[in-house]
């Protein structure tokens, strides 16, 4: 929007700030007695989008949720690569069951089947709940996460993630 920062709900009272240096508490303008968040605004280099479906030309269909910032993020972004759990021939702005990326935002698509693990994707798998938690226990310490890194994503081929981690293994 080439605005310097943007106001953001529901952060005060979290341990963010003291992490970033990208996000303040100030005061509202338009109420004195209220708090709010700013963050800088930032454009990343590349935006990398999973999504459960992406055509040739790059449209693409996220995941629906209510809080769903994918397309303002892919807008900002210089680059947007889109990995799916499928390439269709065609994906539509007007099918209702995600949110739908148009090809202007898109730089690539890559075919990735259960590239969303461990996180759901509607219709393919569900999200992995175990994974999840050993990753949030992994993120509260540099030295906890690098661990889970090595293992994850250093130590461990896309192949040989998908067999031993992805959503294929969750269903045997």
């Amino acid at each position: 929007m080439g605005i310097p920062f943007a106001p953001v709900l529901g952060l005060v009272g979290s341990d963010l700030f003291a992490r970033r240096d990208d996000m303040m508490i100030t005061t509202n303008p338009f109420d004195p007695d209220e708090e709010v968040v700013v963050v800088r605004a930032f454009t990343p280099d590349v935006c990398i989008l999973h999504a459960s479906k992406a055509d040739r030309l790059g449209n693409a269909l996220l995941r629906w949720h209510p809080d769903n910032e994918d397309l303002m993020v892919a807008r900002g972004a210089r680059r947007v690569i889109v990995t799916a759990e499928e390439i269709v021939d065609e994906v539509s702005p007007r099918d209702p069951s995600g949110v739908y990326i148009p090809t202007i935002n898109v730089t690539a698509v890559v075919h990735a089947p259960g590239g969303g693990h461990p996180g759901g994707v509607g219709g393919y798998y569900e999200m992995d709940r175990p994974h999840i938690l050993e990753y949030q226990r992994a993120s509260v310490s540099d030295e906890e996460f690098q661990k889970y890194l090595d293992k994850y994503v250093f130590g461990v081929s896309e192949e040989e993630y998908s067999k031993r981690y992805g959503p294929m293994a969750m269903r045997v």
